[in-house]
């Protein structure tokens, strides 16, 4: 079932939004050679503690998890495409880091996530985050009333696509409101003109996710958690709670 929010509830989601900004800025600041994925953990704990967020992260466990999640945020390195658990494992320069963080005020959530590179960025990761950002813009470019889920995934697609990279198929965004993840889903790829009519009153998680090598394989380390490319390729990830609203797509999640 889809909730339609009230424009009340998208301000009260946008408070939760401007958290996830937050926590996602300060953990990138912290991030450099020899900080370990735990401490960038601790800087966005603190910043949900400082504005009286809870996280809908911490002790998260859908169908596919064998046990909790324990942290705050994901961070996935290099060859991990999401849900990277924040351990020990100290930056080095180059590393392609992605940070996805969410937070929850007043009974509202917000979820987004960047990706960035540590110290010196190898040119072939810069242009795997370019188009990784261009297919969030363009996915959020379609969350329009009247269009359709499958308008945003085959926007978000046909960029990823056209850039001879590789989509996980059976991960991507989904709605957003009071719990971080509801109906409905909202794939990384697909067909134009299909899937449920968007209205105003929506909010969606939009969340392209690239590999580089080209191949829609991965598979699940042994944590349990975290996604990897089949192939040793990187992958990048960003993501935007947004809006759907008469006056266009809202981003609840900018600073």
């Amino acid at each position: 079932m889809v909730e339609i929010k009230t424009d009340a509830s998208l301000d009260a989601m946008r408070v939760a939004g401007r958290v996830v900004a937050d926590a996602l800025a300060a953990a990138r600041a912290a991030a450099a050679p020899g900080v370990r994925l735990r401490e960038l953990d601790e800087v966005a704990r603190t910043v949900l503690r400082e504005a009286g967020a809870t996280s809908p992260f911490l002790g998260y466990r859908p169908s596919f998890a064998s046990t909790p999640f324990p942290a705050v945020i994901c961070a996935s390195v290099n060859d991990a495409i999401v849900h990277g658990i924040p351990d020990d494992y100290r930056l080095s320069d180059g590393d392609l880091v992605s940070i996805d963080c969410g937070a929850v005020v007043d009974g509202w959530a917000g979820d987004a996530a960047v990706s960035f590179c540590v110290g010196t960025a190898r040119p072939e990761d810069v242009r795997l985050m370019d188009v990784t950002r261009r297919a969030l813009e363009a996915g959020i470019a379609a969350a329009v009333p009247g269009a359709r889920i499958g308008d945003i995934s085959h926007a978000i697609g046909s960029v990823g696509r056209a850039a001879g990279y590789g989509i996980p198929e059976d991960f991507g965004g989904h709605g957003i409101g009071r719990r971080m993840h509801e109906d409905p889903p909202v794939p990384n790829d697909g067909r134009p003109g299909r899937g449920l009519v968007l209205r105003h009153g929506m909010a969606l998680a939009i969340e392209p996710m690239l590999l580089a090598g080209g191949r829609n394989a991965y598979y699940v380390a042994e944590d349990g958690w975290t996604l990897c490319t089949s192939d040793g390729s990187r992958a990048a990830h960003f993501e935007h709670t947004v809006a759907i609203t008469e006056d266009g797509p809202r981003v609840l999640t900018m600073p």
